[in-house]
């Protein structure tokens, strides 16, 4: 129907009519009369009446509509030439023409029939039959064209009709014909372009390289083939221009008629119509084209940057897994060696990614649409870079360190060895003349003198040089050797002992023994005085025989000695863990007494209450948060429940399983600790603080007091698993993993609700959107059913930045704002965007095209949101846990 209608209202065009037209029964010939009416000429025509209805009322219509509408609404002048026709000829032409006849009429000019008899006729008929007519506008009778040249001027009038007026029909018809079709040429192209255009702007940008590169090509393919068409367009009309004004180009003289100056100004507007649509589409494709070359530059930085990304991961994870420093001289030069490889290894990829950032950086200053995804990669890229060398100095400082302890160890091995020896070496009865015991005292005091060389006059100081690089294993082994320094410096003071005597006085024969282990003096339990026991080793020294000596009497002298030390170095991995524990958890307890009486005590104290600055007043909760808490729980439950492990250590699991929901208190007071942070940052400097920490003596501040507390939980799970690396496949582990999986599970907790408290904006109650399960940032697109177009056609390019946090109840998305706080360090908030019912949500675990992706979508799919995960295991825990989510749900109702 729609294109029958479209068909009806279509203008006549003169290829439609070609033919008749060729008849020439009628014709447009351009003149005018004196007030500008148009001139429709019906010359003589023989066959006049024989024209069908439908040829004339068309070709009448079709030469009406010529003129433009200012000259066609003055009307238009009729002449009809019957001078060598009949009188009924003349009152045909009249009654058809005053039936069909489209346009206003101004006046209707006769040139009657010219013979006499046919003249008289035509001049009684005209009388009789002029009402028949039904013409509103005179009919003027004409005997001549010299009558007619009183109305209308010579140069209006064809060569037919007496005047100068050049007119040629076939030229006037082809001229018409090629107008039209140029002005479909116009009309078409710009359809073209316009169909482009619009293919163009609802074209979804491809997410890989040869996508990509494919659709510019196709594209620019297109272009050049439509630009191709514009010019043949422009030239087609520039050549219908010049055959127009053909005429004055030839001659000077001559002037265009009305009617032709008419077809130039058309040929000119469809000219610079053609122009305007080049532009206008010139400039839609320079913007387009851009977009796709930064697509694909974008595309070629993606994949780039997922070639490198896997390459450092694999490197970092390389580093990461080389944890070991060494338990010798040899291991620990080999792990250096190692560490250089894996530098040299790393050098290219770090190139690399450093070449990579700064492209990234150059497209983000080229004002590159995709700023919001390329920049985070950048600042990945040069993080992980960082890390990678950062770790990297780390590695070389600590296994330094391990060379120089395993050295110094070595050494300190070496000199037992040869202490040893020499006790042994000393042959008894050698020994029981004065001389003979004088002579092994010398020997003893010149070896003794060696330790100083070596640095070991102080076991304990030597120890404590490397105690914080140190690995629980290789802290048992130094402690070992410590322990076997101070066991051979005692042997040797008993040996002197019994040899000054000897020296001193020989009254009757004596028999050297060696020394017992119970003779050593008694030590406090090393759940006291020593921060850690030793593992369950023994030592294994090879003794140089010199002699028969050696081969004899001294064999029981030295297998003596080597029983006392292997008797006195024997201990457990989990005894030394459990040790390190209560100790730290010790001065864990007094660091927090020490702040609750020395600082939150004094601010009640009225010989201080003038130094405590004014925004400190009344604020004490808000600076110690729930600090007292926390103490009364350490000090009198989970220190003295710890201490009871610490002949049981299978107990410890237990401790934490039990005291799972003691714990929580630390996330109140986490979650107080930004407040607390702002205080002091606002009263640090304050006297007060000063006067309180002198009095305690101590070295830092209160802030770094303060952070015990955080530090402390954390310190819980680095234990734990180091309890159960001793603990592997035996009795207790699994309790030991259930209860580092409670730590963790409280870790996270206040991590989760240190972010929830920064979420601004919300007008409900977040305590009412049941627990916190996970919060994270993600990439979001928004894809929307109602009026959402212009936010469908951004996400296809532009993500947005979210934080989500997922509740039992409640999904909610907030956007992160850092802001800096008095030139400290940026503060996270989370500005609240919007919210999903989990009730009635649904997920879409994959995205094609994206293995990061998943969708989460709402009512029906009214509102999808797609969500890119920054990785695939990321994504997947948080399908899971929705999962979880909506299945409690579903079982819940049924």
């Amino acid at each position: 129907t729609d294109e029958i209608m479209q068909q009806e209202i279509r203008p006549l065009v003169a290829v439609d009519i070609i033919e008749q037209l060729h008849r020439q029964f009628a014709i447009l010939s351009g003149g005018r009369g004196k007030d500008g009416a148009p001139i429709i000429t019906f010359p003589e025509f023989a066959g006049f009446s024989e024209i069908p209805d439908d040829d004339f009322l068309n070709v009448v219509t079709y030469l009406t509509s010529i003129p433009s509408l200012e000259a066609a609404s003055i009307g238009f002048i009729i002449i009809i030439d019957r001078r060598r026709d009949k009188w009924s000829a003349v009152k045909a032409s009249l009654t058809r023409i005053a039936g069909a006849f489209p346009g206003n009429l101004q006046l209707v000019f006769v040139l009657r029939p010219s013979r006499f008899i046919q003249r008289a006729i035509a001049d009684i008929g005209i009388k009789l039959y002029r009402d028949d007519f039904k013409m509103k506008v005179p009919i003027i009778m004409l005997n001549s064209v010299s009558d007619l040249h009183g109305y209308i001027d010579k140069s209006q009038l064809t060569r037919e009709l007496g005047g100068t007026l050049e007119y040629g029909h076939s030229q006037w018809i082809h001229h018409r014909t090629a107008i039209e079709n140029f002005a479909m040429t116009v009309k078409t192209t710009a359809q073209m372009l316009q169909t482009f255009g619009t293919d163009l702007a609802e074209t979804e940008l491809p997410n890989d390289v040869q996508c990509t590169e494919e659709l510019l090509s196709s594209h620019t393919d297109h272009h050049s083939k439509l630009k191709d068409e514009l010019k043949l367009a422009v030239k087609q009309g520039a050549t219908l221009l010049t055959c127009i004004r053909e005429p004055v180009t030839r001659s000077a003289n001559c002037k265009l008629s009305p009617d032709e100056l008419e077809n130039v100004a058309t040929v000119e507007r469809l000219l610079a119509q053609l122009d305007e649509t080049e532009k206008a589409f010139d400039q839609f494709w320079t913007k387009h084209h851009l977009k796709l070359e930064q697509c694909l530059q974008l595309r070629h930085f993606e994949h780039d940057f997922r070639e490198v990304k896997l390459t450092l991961d694999n490197l970092m994870e390389t580093q990461a897994g080389f944890a070991d420093i060494g338990d010798s001289v040899t291991r620990v030069e080999n792990l250096l060696k190692e560490q250089k490889h894996l530098e040299e290894k790393g050098q290219e990829p770090l190139e690399k990614a450093q070449s990579l950032a700064l492209h990234g950086e150059q497209l983000i200053q080229n004002n590159h649409y995709a700023v919001d995804s390329i920049r985070p990669k950048c600042v990945e890229l040069r993080r992980i870079c960082d890390d990678f060398t950062n770790e990297t100095k780390k590695k070389y400082d600590i296994l330094g360190k391990s060379l120089e302890l395993h050295k110094q160890l070595d050494k300190a091995s070496q000199w037992c060895e040869a202490g040893i020896y020499l006790l042994a070496s000393q042959a008894v009865d050698k020994c029981q003349s004065q001389e003979g015991a004088e002579t092994a005292l010398v020997e003893i005091e010149k070896f003794l003198v060696t330790a100083k060389e070596h640095q070991l006059s102080n076991p304990k100081e030597f120890y404590n040089q490397f105690d914080m690089i140190l690995t629980p294993e290789i802290k048992a082994n130094a402690q070992r050797i410590v322990q076997k320094l101070e066991d051979v410096q005692e042997m040797f003071d008993k040996r002197q002992v019994s040899l000054k005597k000897l020296a001193a006085k020989q009254t009757r024969p004596v028999q050297p023994v060696a020394p017992h282990p119970e003779s050593s003096p008694k030590r406090a339990s090393p759940k006291i005085t020593r921060p850690a026991a030793v593992e369950n080793t023994s030592y294994h020294f090879q003794v140089r025989r010199r002699g028969p000596a050696a081969q004899n009497g001294n064999h029981a002298i030295h297998h003596a000695l080597l029983q006392e030390l292997i008797e006195k170095c024997i201990s457990k991995s989990q005894g030394h863990i459990i040790n390190e524990l209560i100790e730290t958890e010790r001065v864990y307890v007094e660091e927090l007494q020490s702040i609750i009486e020395g600082y939150a005590s004094e601010m009640d104290n009225p010989n201080l209450v003038h130094l405590i600055p004014s925004a400190l007043q009344n604020k004490k909760e808000v600076l110690f948060g729930n600090l007292p808490e926390i103490y009364y729980f350490h000090n009198r439950i989970f220190l003295k429940e710890i201490e009871n492990c610490i002949e049981n250590p299978e107990l410890l699991a237990r401790c934490f399983l039990k005291r799972k929901e003691d714990l929580q208190i630390y996330e109140k007071y986490c979650q107080n600790k930004p407040r607390s942070e702002a205080l002091w940052r606002q009263c640090g400097d304050s006297i007060f603080f000063q006067e309180c920490q002198r009095k305690l003596d101590h070295k830092l501040s209160l802030d770094a007091y303060l952070l015990k507390p955080v530090q402390r939980i954390t310190k819980y799970q680095l234990l734990l698993k180091e309890m159960l690396k001793c603990s592997k496949n035996s009795e207790g582990t699994a309790e030991l993993e259930e209860a580092l999986a409670t730590v963790l599970d409280i870790i996270k907790s206040v991590n989760d609700s240190m972010h929830q408290i920064a979420i601004t904006g919300y007008e409900g109650d977040v305590s009412e959107l049941g627990k916190l399960l996970m919060q994270g940032s993600f990439n979001v697109w928004t894809d929307h059913k109602k009026g959402h177009n212009k936010v469908k056609d951004l996400a296809r390019f532009k993500p947005m930045q979210r934080h989500l946090f997922l509740y039992t109840k409640m999904l909610l998305f907030c956007k992160k704002r850092e802001e800096n706080t008095d030139g400290h360090e940026k503060t996270a908030s989370y500005s609240f965007k919007n919210s999903l019912k989990m009730s009635t949500v649904g997920i879409t675990e994959n995205v094609k095209g994206d293995n990061k992706k998943f969708e989460i979508w709402y009512n029906g799919r009214e509102e999808v949101y797609i969500i890119q995960a920054s990785s695939v295991e990321l994504k997947n825990t948080w399908i899971s846990e929705i999962r979880k989510v909506l299945t409690g749900q579903l079982e819940a109702c049924r």
